[in-house]
Protein backbone atom coordinates (compact mmCIF):
# COMPACT_ATOMS: atom_id res chain seq x y z
CA UNK A 1 0.00 0.00 0.00
CA UNK A 2 1.46 3.31 -1.19
CA UNK A 3 0.93 5.64 2.24
CA UNK A 4 2.91 8.63 2.33
CA UNK A 5 0.39 10.50 4.79
CA UNK A 6 2.23 13.39 6.29
CA UNK A 7 4.01 14.67 3.31
CA UNK A 8 6.13 17.94 3.65
CA UNK A 9 3.97 21.07 2.13
CA UNK A 10 5.39 23.71 0.35
CA UNK A 11 4.26 27.44 0.84
CA UNK A 12 4.06 28.03 4.57
CA UNK A 13 6.12 29.73 6.75
CA UNK A 14 6.48 30.11 11.07
CA UNK A 15 4.54 33.02 12.66
CA UNK A 16 6.02 32.02 16.25
CA UNK A 17 6.30 29.39 18.58
CA UNK A 18 3.41 28.05 18.93
CA UNK A 19 1.79 28.72 14.85
CA UNK A 20 2.40 28.27 11.16
CA UNK A 21 0.80 30.07 8.20
CA UNK A 22 -0.38 28.74 5.48
CA UNK A 23 0.78 30.47 2.13
CA UNK A 24 -1.08 28.83 -0.72
CA UNK A 25 -4.27 30.27 -0.90
CA UNK A 26 -5.39 33.46 -0.13
CA UNK A 27 -7.10 32.43 3.10
CA UNK A 28 -3.60 32.30 4.72
CA UNK A 29 -4.71 29.48 7.31
CA UNK A 30 -2.73 30.46 11.01
CA UNK A 31 -2.55 26.98 12.14
CA UNK A 32 -1.64 25.77 15.88
CA UNK A 33 -0.12 22.49 16.66
CA UNK A 34 -2.17 19.64 15.14
CA UNK A 35 -4.67 21.80 13.74
CA UNK A 36 -5.70 21.69 9.89
CA UNK A 37 -6.01 24.66 7.39
CA UNK A 38 -10.09 25.19 6.22
CA UNK A 39 -9.28 23.18 2.97
CA UNK A 40 -8.91 20.13 5.94
CA UNK A 41 -5.86 18.30 4.37
CA UNK A 42 -2.94 20.58 5.31
CA UNK A 43 -1.94 20.46 8.72
CA UNK A 44 0.75 21.70 11.36
CA UNK A 45 2.58 18.52 13.08
CA UNK A 46 5.40 19.46 14.80
CA UNK A 47 5.00 23.14 13.83
CA UNK A 48 5.49 21.63 9.98
CA UNK A 49 3.25 22.05 7.39
CA UNK A 50 1.72 18.37 5.93
CA UNK A 51 -0.69 17.41 3.10
CA UNK A 52 -2.63 14.26 4.57
CA UNK A 53 -3.76 13.54 0.94
CA UNK A 54 -0.19 12.99 -1.17
CA UNK A 55 -0.77 9.58 -2.57
CA UNK A 56 -4.89 9.29 -1.58
CA UNK A 57 -7.23 9.42 -3.81
CA UNK A 58 -11.31 9.46 -3.65
CA UNK A 59 -11.47 7.19 -6.79
CA UNK A 60 -10.31 7.13 -10.49
CA UNK A 61 -12.52 7.09 -13.90
CA UNK A 62 -12.02 7.42 -17.65
CA UNK A 63 -13.69 10.00 -18.99
CA UNK A 64 -14.15 12.00 -22.33
CA UNK A 65 -12.16 15.14 -22.00
CA UNK A 66 -15.72 17.22 -22.57
CA UNK A 67 -16.86 16.30 -19.39
CA UNK A 68 -14.46 18.83 -18.07
CA UNK A 69 -15.22 20.45 -19.40
CA UNK A 70 -12.63 21.10 -22.17
CA UNK A 71 -14.00 21.69 -25.67
CA UNK A 72 -11.07 22.75 -27.58
CA UNK A 73 -7.98 20.20 -26.36
CA UNK A 74 -8.01 17.62 -28.14
CA UNK A 75 -11.47 16.80 -28.55
CA UNK A 76 -12.63 12.83 -28.28
CA UNK A 77 -9.91 11.71 -25.85
CA UNK A 78 -9.91 10.32 -22.79
CA UNK A 79 -8.88 11.43 -19.32
CA UNK A 80 -7.66 9.92 -16.48
CA UNK A 81 -9.91 11.96 -14.04
CA UNK A 82 -9.39 11.79 -10.36
CA UNK A 83 -9.78 14.06 -7.28
CA UNK A 84 -8.64 13.37 -3.29
CA UNK A 85 -10.61 15.00 -0.25
CA UNK A 86 -11.28 18.59 0.79
CA UNK A 87 -11.59 21.95 -0.81
CA UNK A 88 -10.23 25.62 -0.06
CA UNK A 89 -13.68 27.49 -0.99
CA UNK A 90 -16.97 26.80 1.65
CA UNK A 91 -19.49 26.70 -1.89
CA UNK A 92 -22.98 26.13 -0.30
CA UNK A 93 -24.18 25.09 -4.00
CA UNK A 94 -21.10 22.41 -4.37
CA UNK A 95 -21.78 19.69 -6.58
CA UNK A 96 -19.20 17.48 -5.34
CA UNK A 97 -19.70 18.47 -1.58
CA UNK A 98 -19.38 14.76 -0.60
CA UNK A 99 -15.69 14.44 -1.79
CA UNK A 100 -15.01 18.56 -1.42
CA UNK A 101 -16.35 18.46 2.02
CA UNK A 102 -15.60 15.00 3.66
CA UNK A 103 -13.51 14.59 7.14
CA UNK A 104 -13.45 10.66 6.40
CA UNK A 105 -12.31 10.47 2.99
CA UNK A 106 -8.63 9.23 4.10
CA UNK A 107 -10.23 6.23 5.10
CA UNK A 108 -11.61 5.45 1.81
CA UNK A 109 -9.52 6.41 -0.37
CA UNK A 110 -7.44 4.31 -3.02
CA UNK A 111 -3.75 5.14 -2.76
CA UNK A 112 -1.76 5.33 -5.78
CA UNK A 113 1.83 6.96 -6.73
CA UNK A 114 2.83 9.56 -9.61
CA UNK A 115 4.55 7.01 -11.86
CA UNK A 116 1.28 4.22 -11.03
CA UNK A 117 -1.35 7.08 -12.07
CA UNK A 118 0.89 7.65 -15.08
CA UNK A 119 1.81 4.30 -16.36
CA UNK A 120 -2.27 3.62 -15.83
CA UNK A 121 -3.23 6.64 -18.09
CA UNK A 122 -0.77 5.80 -20.79
CA UNK A 123 -1.74 1.62 -20.80
CA UNK A 124 -5.80 2.85 -21.10
CA UNK A 125 -4.85 5.09 -24.18
CA UNK A 126 -5.53 8.33 -21.98
CA UNK A 127 -4.22 11.09 -23.43
CA UNK A 128 -4.82 13.21 -20.19
CA UNK A 129 -4.77 13.38 -16.81
CA UNK A 130 -6.91 15.17 -14.72
CA UNK A 131 -7.27 16.59 -11.18
CA UNK A 132 -10.84 17.44 -10.74
CA UNK A 133 -13.78 16.72 -8.54
CA UNK A 134 -12.43 18.59 -5.85
CA UNK A 135 -9.70 21.35 -6.26
CA UNK A 136 -6.24 20.13 -6.89
CA UNK A 137 -4.88 23.39 -5.14
CA UNK A 138 -5.05 22.07 -2.02
CA UNK A 139 -2.99 18.97 -2.99
CA UNK A 140 -0.81 20.76 -5.16
CA UNK A 141 2.69 18.92 -4.02
CA UNK A 142 0.92 15.28 -5.22
CA UNK A 143 -0.28 17.18 -8.20
CA UNK A 144 3.22 18.62 -9.43
CA UNK A 145 4.90 14.92 -8.95
CA UNK A 146 1.73 13.09 -10.92
CA UNK A 147 2.50 15.78 -13.82
CA UNK A 148 5.91 15.09 -13.78
CA UNK A 149 5.46 11.12 -14.35
CA UNK A 150 2.68 12.14 -16.50
CA UNK A 151 4.95 13.96 -18.88
CA UNK A 152 7.52 11.38 -18.68
CA UNK A 153 4.86 8.99 -20.79
CA UNK A 154 3.75 12.17 -22.68
CA UNK A 155 0.35 12.45 -21.02
CA UNK A 156 -1.04 15.73 -20.72
CA UNK A 157 -1.85 17.48 -16.96
CA UNK A 158 -5.35 19.23 -16.96
CA UNK A 159 -6.76 21.07 -13.80
CA UNK A 160 -10.43 21.69 -13.31
CA UNK A 161 -9.94 24.28 -10.50
CA UNK A 162 -11.95 27.32 -9.05
CA UNK A 163 -8.07 29.35 -9.56
CA UNK A 164 -8.15 30.20 -5.65
CA UNK A 165 -4.42 30.18 -5.36
CA UNK A 166 -1.64 32.79 -4.21
CA UNK A 167 0.92 34.43 -6.61
CA UNK A 168 3.85 32.31 -4.38
CA UNK A 169 2.15 29.04 -5.45
CA UNK A 170 0.95 29.36 -8.46
CA UNK A 171 4.04 30.01 -11.15
CA UNK A 172 4.79 26.61 -9.70
CA UNK A 173 1.83 24.86 -9.96
CA UNK A 174 0.57 26.07 -13.50
CA UNK A 175 4.37 25.63 -14.96
CA UNK A 176 3.93 21.96 -14.67
CA UNK A 177 -0.26 21.69 -16.72
CA UNK A 178 -0.81 21.87 -19.96
CA UNK A 179 -4.88 22.99 -19.65
CA UNK A 180 -6.93 24.16 -16.85
CA UNK A 181 -10.62 24.47 -16.76
CA UNK A 182 -11.28 27.57 -14.42
CA UNK A 183 -14.18 27.97 -12.53
CA UNK A 184 -15.37 31.48 -12.26
CA UNK A 185 -18.11 31.22 -10.22
CA UNK A 186 -19.73 35.08 -10.27
CA UNK A 187 -18.74 38.37 -11.07
CA UNK A 188 -19.27 40.03 -7.65
CA UNK A 189 -16.91 39.74 -4.58
CA UNK A 190 -20.89 39.77 -2.68
CA UNK A 191 -21.38 36.37 -4.54
CA UNK A 192 -17.54 34.91 -3.71
CA UNK A 193 -18.20 36.39 -0.14
CA UNK A 194 -21.78 35.03 0.67
CA UNK A 195 -21.88 31.79 -1.12
CA UNK A 196 -17.89 30.56 -1.41
CA UNK A 197 -16.64 32.21 1.59
CA UNK A 198 -13.93 33.46 -0.56
CA UNK A 199 -12.58 36.56 -3.04
CA UNK A 200 -13.39 37.22 -6.38
CA UNK A 201 -9.83 38.90 -6.67
CA UNK A 202 -7.80 36.60 -6.66
CA UNK A 203 -9.52 34.00 -9.48
CA UNK A 204 -9.51 37.09 -11.55
CA UNK A 205 -5.92 37.26 -10.90
CA UNK A 206 -5.09 33.64 -11.74
CA UNK A 207 -6.98 33.99 -15.08
CA UNK A 208 -4.49 37.09 -15.77
CA UNK A 209 -2.07 35.27 -14.98
CA UNK A 210 -2.53 32.22 -16.94
CA UNK A 211 -3.34 33.92 -20.11
CA UNK A 212 -0.37 36.56 -20.16
CA UNK A 213 2.21 35.00 -18.55
CA UNK A 214 1.37 31.08 -19.32
CA UNK A 215 0.91 28.73 -22.26
CA UNK A 216 -1.34 26.82 -20.41
CA UNK A 217 -4.69 26.40 -22.74
CA UNK A 218 -7.24 28.13 -20.65
CA UNK A 219 -11.23 27.54 -20.84
CA UNK A 220 -13.85 29.03 -18.50
CA UNK A 221 -16.84 27.80 -16.70
CA UNK A 222 -19.69 29.88 -14.92
CA UNK A 223 -21.90 27.66 -12.99
CA UNK A 224 -25.31 30.06 -13.54
CA UNK A 225 -27.65 29.95 -10.06
CA UNK A 226 -31.22 31.32 -10.31
CA UNK A 227 -31.32 34.46 -8.75
CA UNK A 228 -27.93 34.50 -7.40
CA UNK A 229 -25.55 35.47 -10.60
CA UNK A 230 -27.31 34.93 -14.03
CA UNK A 231 -28.72 38.57 -13.85
CA UNK A 232 -27.84 40.27 -17.42
CA UNK A 233 -26.34 43.40 -15.54
CA UNK A 234 -23.50 40.45 -14.40
CA UNK A 235 -23.13 38.61 -17.40
CA UNK A 236 -22.96 41.32 -19.44
CA UNK A 237 -20.08 42.43 -16.67
CA UNK A 238 -18.18 39.40 -16.71
CA UNK A 239 -18.60 38.33 -20.61
CA UNK A 240 -17.20 42.16 -21.47
CA UNK A 241 -14.28 41.49 -18.60
CA UNK A 242 -13.03 37.89 -19.79
CA UNK A 243 -13.32 39.32 -23.69
CA UNK A 244 -11.07 42.67 -23.24
CA UNK A 245 -8.74 40.93 -20.20
CA UNK A 246 -8.13 37.42 -22.03
CA UNK A 247 -9.18 37.82 -25.07
CA UNK A 248 -12.07 36.48 -27.90
CA UNK A 249 -10.58 33.21 -27.95
CA UNK A 250 -11.36 32.20 -24.50
CA UNK A 251 -14.08 29.34 -24.73
CA UNK A 252 -16.52 29.82 -21.80
CA UNK A 253 -19.10 27.60 -20.40
CA UNK A 254 -22.16 28.39 -18.57
CA UNK A 255 -23.30 25.73 -17.01
CA UNK A 256 -27.08 24.67 -15.39
CA UNK A 257 -27.18 24.36 -11.69
CA UNK A 258 -29.05 21.86 -9.89
CA UNK A 259 -30.39 21.86 -6.39
CA UNK A 260 -27.48 20.11 -3.66
CA UNK A 261 -25.21 20.64 -0.96
CA UNK A 262 -26.97 23.56 1.42
CA UNK A 263 -28.57 25.10 -2.17
CA UNK A 264 -31.39 22.52 -2.36
CA UNK A 265 -34.54 25.12 -2.17
CA UNK A 266 -33.38 26.52 -5.68
CA UNK A 267 -34.74 25.08 -8.76
CA UNK A 268 -32.42 23.99 -11.63
CA UNK A 269 -31.43 26.66 -14.05
CA UNK A 270 -33.39 26.75 -17.36
CA UNK A 271 -31.57 26.27 -20.83
CA UNK A 272 -33.36 29.57 -21.62
CA UNK A 273 -31.00 31.27 -19.20
CA UNK A 274 -27.89 29.70 -20.67
CA UNK A 275 -28.99 30.30 -24.09
CA UNK A 276 -29.30 34.28 -22.96
CA UNK A 277 -25.96 33.92 -21.65
CA UNK A 278 -24.51 32.83 -24.75
CA UNK A 279 -26.45 35.42 -26.42
CA UNK A 280 -24.75 38.05 -24.46
CA UNK A 281 -21.15 36.75 -24.71
CA UNK A 282 -21.38 36.32 -28.50
CA UNK A 283 -22.28 40.05 -28.36
CA UNK A 284 -19.58 40.82 -26.42
CA UNK A 285 -17.54 39.24 -28.83
CA UNK A 286 -16.25 36.09 -27.47
CA UNK A 287 -15.87 33.46 -29.97
CA UNK A 288 -16.55 30.37 -28.17
CA UNK A 289 -19.57 29.75 -26.04
CA UNK A 290 -21.15 26.66 -24.39
CA UNK A 291 -24.15 25.73 -22.84
CA UNK A 292 -23.26 22.58 -20.34
CA UNK A 293 -25.77 20.19 -17.86
CA UNK A 294 -28.48 20.33 -20.62
CA UNK A 295 -28.89 18.77 -23.76
CA UNK A 296 -28.59 21.96 -26.31
CA UNK A 297 -26.96 20.25 -29.51
CA UNK A 298 -26.67 23.25 -31.24
CA UNK A 299 -25.24 25.52 -28.48
CA UNK A 300 -22.56 22.64 -27.29
CA UNK A 301 -21.54 22.75 -30.69
CA UNK A 302 -18.04 24.76 -31.96
CA UNK A 303 -18.66 26.69 -34.99
CA UNK A 304 -16.14 28.34 -37.22
CA UNK A 305 -16.31 32.32 -36.07
CA UNK A 306 -15.33 33.67 -40.40
CA UNK A 307 -17.88 31.48 -42.09
CA UNK A 308 -19.72 30.03 -38.94
CA UNK A 309 -19.59 26.70 -40.42
CA UNK A 310 -20.10 23.84 -37.73
CA UNK A 311 -16.42 22.53 -37.34
CA UNK A 312 -17.33 19.85 -34.40
CA UNK A 313 -20.96 18.26 -33.55
CA UNK A 314 -21.49 17.83 -30.02
CA UNK A 315 -24.28 15.47 -28.74
CA UNK A 316 -23.49 15.66 -24.93
CA UNK A 317 -19.95 14.35 -24.83
CA UNK A 318 -20.01 12.73 -28.10
CA UNK A 319 -19.24 14.15 -31.39
CA UNK A 320 -20.05 13.65 -34.39
CA UNK A 321 -19.46 15.78 -37.74
CA UNK A 322 -15.69 16.96 -37.41
CA UNK A 323 -13.93 19.92 -39.97
CA UNK A 324 -10.56 20.92 -38.16
CA UNK A 325 -7.66 20.45 -40.32
CA UNK A 326 -4.13 21.54 -38.98
CA UNK A 327 -5.85 23.35 -36.36
CA UNK A 328 -7.76 25.20 -38.93
CA UNK A 329 -12.03 25.55 -40.28
CA UNK A 330 -11.68 22.79 -42.85
CA UNK A 331 -14.55 25.13 -44.69
CA UNK A 332 -12.33 28.35 -45.04
CA UNK A 333 -8.59 27.84 -43.50
CA UNK A 334 -9.99 30.28 -40.37
CA UNK A 335 -7.87 29.27 -37.38
CA UNK A 336 -9.78 27.64 -34.24
CA UNK A 337 -8.19 28.38 -31.19
CA UNK A 338 -6.91 25.50 -29.04
CA UNK A 339 -5.06 22.07 -29.48
CA UNK A 340 -6.82 19.69 -32.15
CA UNK A 341 -5.72 17.30 -34.43
CA UNK A 342 -6.80 15.95 -37.66
CA UNK A 343 -8.99 13.24 -36.30
CA UNK A 344 -10.98 13.05 -33.27
CA UNK A 345 -10.52 10.50 -30.18
CA UNK A 346 -13.23 7.98 -30.14
CA UNK A 347 -13.61 7.92 -26.48
CA UNK A 348 -17.43 9.19 -26.79
CA UNK A 349 -19.96 9.06 -23.73
CA UNK A 350 -18.46 6.61 -22.16
CA UNK A 351 -17.52 6.49 -18.22
CA UNK A 352 -15.09 3.81 -17.28
CA UNK A 353 -14.14 3.82 -13.25
CA UNK A 354 -11.05 2.08 -12.79
CA UNK A 355 -8.70 0.82 -9.83
CA UNK A 356 -5.21 2.05 -9.30
CA UNK A 357 -3.11 -0.18 -6.88
CA UNK A 358 -0.01 -0.72 -5.18
CA UNK A 359 0.13 -4.26 -7.02
CA UNK A 360 -1.10 -2.62 -10.28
Amino acid sequence: MYDTSHHPARYWHTLDTTRIQCNLCPRFCKLKEGQRGFCFVRQNIEHQLVLTTYGRSSGFCVDPIEKKPLNHFYPGTSILSFGTAGCNLGCRFCQNWDISKSKEMDKLADYASPEQIAKKAASLGCRSVAFTYNDPVIFVEYAIDIAKACAEHDIRSVAVSAGYITAEAREDFFSHLDAVNIDLKSFREAFYHSLCFAQLQPVLDTLLYLKHETDVWVEITTLLIPDENDSDEELHALTEWIATQLGPDVPLHFSAFHPDFKMVDKSRTPKTTLQRAKRIATQKGLRYVYTGNVHDETNASTYCPQCEARVIQRDWYALGEYHIREGRCAHCQTPIAGHFENEPGKWGRKRLPVRITQKG
